[in-house]
């Protein structure tokens, strides 16, 4: 698979300078995290899930959660996983590829449990995500997950490859400020001691907002809610770092998909949409609260988060362009990086409107090459406008 691989390989050539590159459930754990992209969540007891999942590949969607969790009632678990089983089971049988699968369960012995009853479909499965993390918590989770892998059959079925962890911080304890950084630490103790298998983090803020009885509205992003924007800082502050001790972290779930009395002024300017269809597109955004997705994920980016969980499949184009590396950061990444400078010093871009420092720098341009790598480059005339037009032609 690979991102924009939905639309043709001539409209692809004509946006990116450097394509996104190929990746499969057995690529590097450092591409398999960057690649997440919009991981689209859906409940388990779909009827036509194996429909669903392949549907959505063809609108370039590459990670999916099947939930067991909290978008399921509880006393439709049993069902629900049998559910799950036989539509993985289908899709196995039919020789289909899916997009990377997780499965986001309730309980520690469900990850054993669920490993066996899918055969020889346990293949389809890149790993399980796990609810309501902390370092009590999450241990047992890891633990069943390594027991899981170690059965001789699914290690047959896996083919080698491991399953991966994505624990959801979204407790209490890590959001009630008496108990954060010690949640915080013992978090970063038992992810550590698992580094290889946890593929990201994923933050819970409709758990954050519920403790507070908070709900964003359409016109404010998770950073306009201070009580949130704190917590995600201080996730980033202490699991986020750039020096080989930190983890990915995945942006927050934006709830809504359909339209909405407004009540401030849309988020999203018109300068870079040209007239004609390009203008139609940013009305539909902003008919749809697109506006504030997009300034959403922006602010996500700068703030140290890389990929998005999301609830809808229209929040899933607006995602991977804006995931996009630009002509312009990828000439200043690649300057930064350059084997002269590794000295250090300063420099002008070769755009001539800022400076690009190699010692402080270095970290961002790193993580900015792994994003072109499975993202892509654009083309220098080609933006954000361009890119989601193109992956919404194909829909």
């Amino acid at each position: 698979m690979r991102h924009f691989g939905h639309i043709s390989s001539v409209a692809r050539a004509g946006l990116f300078h450097r394509e996104p590159c190929r990746f499969d459930s057995g690529s590097p754990a450092p591409v398999l995290s960057t690649a997440l992209g919009a991981t689209l969540y859906s409940p388990a007891t779909r009827p036509r899930l194996a429909d669903d999942i392949l549907k959505q590949v063809a609108r370039g969607v590459v990670s999916m959660v099947l939930c067991l969790e909290d978008s399921i009632d509880d006393g439709d678990v049993g069902a629900a996983e049998a559910n799950l089983v036989r539509q993985l089971t289908d899709l196995h049988e039919r020789g289909s590829e899916p997009p990377l699968l997780f499965v986001r369960v309730r309980e520690p012995g469900q990850i054993p449990d669920l490993t066996r009853r899918l055969g020889p479909a346990l293949r389809l499965l890149s790993g399980f995500v796990l609810p309501k993390f902390t370092e009590k918590r999450g241990a047992p989770f890891l633990e069943a997950l390594t027991e899981a892998e170690a059965d001789p059959r699914s290690a047959e079925r896996l083919g080698g490859r491991p399953l991966y962890a994505m624990p959801v911080l979204e407790s209490p304890e890590l959001l009630h400020l008496e108990t954060r950084a010690d949640a915080l630490a013992g978090i970063a103790r038992c992810v550590s001691a698992h580094r290889d298998r946890v593929l990201a983090l994923r933050l819970g803020v409709t758990d954050f907002c519920s403790a507070y009885g908070l709900r964003r509205s359409p016109d404010m992003t998770a950073y306009d809610v201070q009580i949130v924007a704190h917590v995600i800082a201080d996730v980033v502050n202490v699991l986020g770092r750039a020096d080989g001790t930190g983890f990915t972290v995945t942006g927050p779930v934006w709830e809504y998909f359909r339209l909405h009395e407004r009540m401030f002024k849309p988020m999203l300017r018109r300068s870079p949409f040209m007239e004609g269809s390009a203008d139609a597109l940013r009305t539909a955004l902003i008919e749809h609260d697109m506006d504030g997705l997009l300034r959403e994920i922006e602010l996500d980016r700068a703030n140290g988060l890389l990929g998005k969980t999301c609830i809808h499949p229209s929040h899933v184009q607006p995602v991977h362009a804006l995931s996009v590396v630009s002509h312009e950061e990828y000439s200043d990444a690649r300057d930064i990086l350059h084997p002269e400078r590794n000295g250090g010093g300063v420099m002008r871009s070769a755009y001539t409107n800022k400076m690009n420092e190699v010692k402080p720098h270095r970290a961002w341009a790193e993580r900015t090459l792994r994003r072109a790598e499975v993202f892509g480059v654009a083309q220098a005339d080609v933006g954000f406008v361009e890119l989601l037009a193109a992956g919404l032609e194909v829909r």
